[in-house]
């Protein structure tokens, strides 16, 4: 696999659509930083690390609201391995007037682009959220 974000975000999609409780993915450190944002955020449930050593597998709780409708409207990569996306603090971009996240990797770690404009840090547009 070459981009496991990418795989990340259409394991949630998918399952989403699907309207499943909870979604499996392989565990990687990058992966939990972003489930932890969406959790934060308000976009999941719950988020845990599995496993007989504790880092095999992580366990997302999809959220749903009125009407059984997903939380998460759309999930969209934006930063690929194939054309990185870089913004500055002053350029990061709103998500829908402000309603969605956009999940960056700074120098300080993962962060939405709300946190990053108020810490004046710029770095690569990995996601956003709606």
């Amino acid at each position: 696999m070459t981009d496991p974000i990418s795989d990340m975000l259409t394991r949630i999609r998918n399952a989403k659509m699907r309207k499943h409780p909870n979604v499996y993915l392989p565990y990687s450190r990058i992966k939990v930083e972003i489930a932890r944002i969406l959790y934060d955020e308000g976009f999941i449930t719950s988020y845990k690390a599995l496993g007989e050593t504790g880092m095999d597998e992580i366990k997302i709780g999809l959220k749903y609201g009125d009407e059984e409708a997903s939380v998460i409207t759309e999930l969209k990569r934006v930063s690929t391995p194939g054309r990185r996306v870089y913004v500055g603090c002053d350029d990061i971009p709103y998500v829908k007037r402000g309603l969605g996240i956009v999940i960056l990797s700074t120098s300080k770690g993962l962060m939405t682009g709300r946190r990053s404009r108020s810490e004046k840090l710029g770095g690569e547009v990995l996601c956003t959220v709606w």
